[in-house]
């Protein structure tokens, strides 16, 4: 009983020292900018509740706009990494063609590239198509199955389902698609709501990319959003864009609470119940 109760004791510790951090940036969102670096406690002297008032229209646009552009991307993004990763990972996993071996290793060594050595090339390459300041440079390499590790976590789930649902599904005159689509989608669920969290993450937090191909203050996403609270001259409004982080961080939060009993089961290597 001792142990157990030390035990509880020190993972609740652990799990306070890794809250801190948003705990601060609660604490910060309702102070004054001027005290945000000054009041060094978690519990403000002076409560300044209208930092959310006025971080929601202090920028060019309503904040709500740069949610809605940022909801929009990350649900193409989820959207295209589902379906174009999921049929590359089920010819991977399930078909049997020339080159197999080849291209799956051609495949994991992407993963190895660092991604700044592809950002010349793309830029050039998405400046010829004319697409800088649109969304397409965010959207269309997302539907065409870019992500390695999306693949490959794929990859690894669909093979470790039986080869005898194919044979069963073969029998009864299905082809390779149908057989993917009525039999192999379903048990890999898993695997996709991991592959939609991830997604959801990496695509809400990206700052660099947008930053690189839009120009305009409409077209900005959550991350460019805050940083316009920031000002060279020393007169950022700490307190406003806390509060406003903090509603950013709101539909992360969310989306992963939604679905973390998926996540463990799309890493593990059974697909079956």
């Amino acid at each position: 009983m001792r142990t157990n109760w030390l035990r509880y004791l020190a993972l609740t510790a652990v799990g306070a020292l890794m809250m801190y951090p948003l705990l601060w940036l609660v604490s910060s969102s309702l102070k004054s900018s001027n005290t945000v670096f000054t009041d060094e406690g978690l519990w403000p002297h002076h409560w300044a509740p209208g930092n959310y008032a006025r971080g929601w229209t202090s920028l060019p646009e309503s904040f709500d706009v740069y949610l809605i552009n940022s909801l929009i991307i990350v649900t193409l993004s989820i959207v295209g990494n589902l379906m174009s990763c999921s049929l590359a990972a089920y010819a991977f996993a399930r078909l049997r063609f020339t080159g197999r071996r080849l291209f799956f290793a051609l495949m994991l060594g992407t993963m190895m590239l660092p991604g700044h050595v592809l950002t010349i090339p793309r830029y050039v390459l998405f400046d010829k198509l004319g697409w800088l300041n649109t969304y397409y440079p965010l959207l269309v390499p997302h539907f065409l199955a870019t992500n390695g590790f999306y693949i490959f976590l794929m990859v690894q789930f669909m093979r470790s389902l039986p080869t005898e649902l194919d044979d069963a599904a073969r029998i009864d005159g299905c082809g390779p698609f149908r057989t993917f689509w009525k039999v192999i989608m379903p048990l890999c669920l898993p695997a996709f709501a991991t592959t939609a969290i991830f997604t959801f993450i990496a695509v809400w937090n990206e700052f660099f990319e947008p930053l690189l191909y839009l120009t305009d203050p409409n077209l900005y996403t959550v991350p460019l959003a805050l940083r316009q609270f920031m000002d060279s001259e020393g007169q950022s409004q700490w307190g406003e864009m806390f509060a406003m982080s903090f509603v950013s961080l709101a539909p992360v939060i969310g989306f992963f609470i939604a679905g973390q009993k998926y996540l463990v089961k799309g890493i593990a290597t059974t697909g079956l119940r």
